[in-house]
């Protein structure tokens, strides 16, 4: 039995051993102070979706900065291009998107009423195809005063298709959101623990959409169709703190 047992743990490591290894193909750690690195980032503009209530600016220093080894996206109540808010959306749209890899951030998240900060992808093909058809990976959404975390898939079958899972959170405090996608799984972490795990392998239940390169997006929404508006209660301003963005993909040894 003892015999059997080994060789069962010696096939087990080296099957690990023949696995190929994660190698960081991208990054910002935000290891300088001003505005974010316009190589790696470009700003979403205006009132983008959803029907929420901020004005996206660009290159503003109020509302997104680094500071400290943060990216600091600040979300402010104040008159600004025919809104009462203010915030930042960065993405790498057009400068850098990827099909398959480990997505993972470092961030602390404000709450209030109508607060709505996310980690995100969309396919860089959005701007040909639309939106479901590109798809749409929410690596971390939070709404309001909840102890919760989102992740959420959606894609195109027919008509739009979503599928969710939460978790508990104290989205106030620093925590590690990834991803870990391949051409078999997207699989959700917190703090480096699974709790969910969707099924993409060849296409299943019209999922090709997660088989093509995606950009990421770091925003703080305020106000819109989910979590609905800001109320007295909110404290404005407030500040989505981001330690770090990075990106692996597999590598064989």
């Amino acid at each position: 039995m003892n015999i059997i047992i080994f060789l069962l743990c010696l096939m087990a490591c080296s099957a690990q051993q023949n696995e190929p290894a994660w190698k960081l193909v991208w990054s910002d750690e935000f290891n300088y102070n001003g505005l974010p690195d316009t190589s790696k980032w470009g700003n979403e503009v205006g009132f983008v979706r959803n029907n929420e209530l901020q004005y996206y600016t660009k290159q503003r220093i109020e509302n997104a900065r680094v500071v400290n080894g943060n990216l600091l996206i600040i979300g402010k109540k104040e008159s600004y291009n025919n809104a009462n808010y203010t915030s930042a959306s960065l993405v790498t749209d057009g400068k850098k998107s990827w099909t398959y890899g480990k997505v993972d951030a470092r961030i602390k998240l404000p709450k209030g009423q109508g607060m709505w900060p996310a980690f995100w992808m969309l396919g860089q093909n959005i701007h040909t195809v639309g939106w479901p058809e590109c798809g749409e990976i929410d690596i971390m959404e939070h709404i309001n005063n909840e102890d919760l975390l989102h992740g959420t898939l959606h894609w195109f079958n027919e008509k739009h298709v979503s599928s969710e899972r939460t978790t508990p959170c104290d989205v106030t405090k620093y925590h590690d959101y990834s991803i870990e996608w391949d051409n078999e799984s997207v699989s959700l972490f917190l703090d480096g623990n699974k709790y969910w795990e969707v099924n993409i392998k060849d296409g299943i239940n019209s999922t090709e959409e997660f088989h093509k390169p995606y950009y990421i997006i770091l925003n703080l929404a305020i106000g819109g169709d989910w979590p609905k508006n800001p109320d007295v209660t909110t404290a404005f301003p407030d500040t989505m703190y981001v330690d770090y963005v990075r990106v692996y993909q597999k590598v064989a040894e």
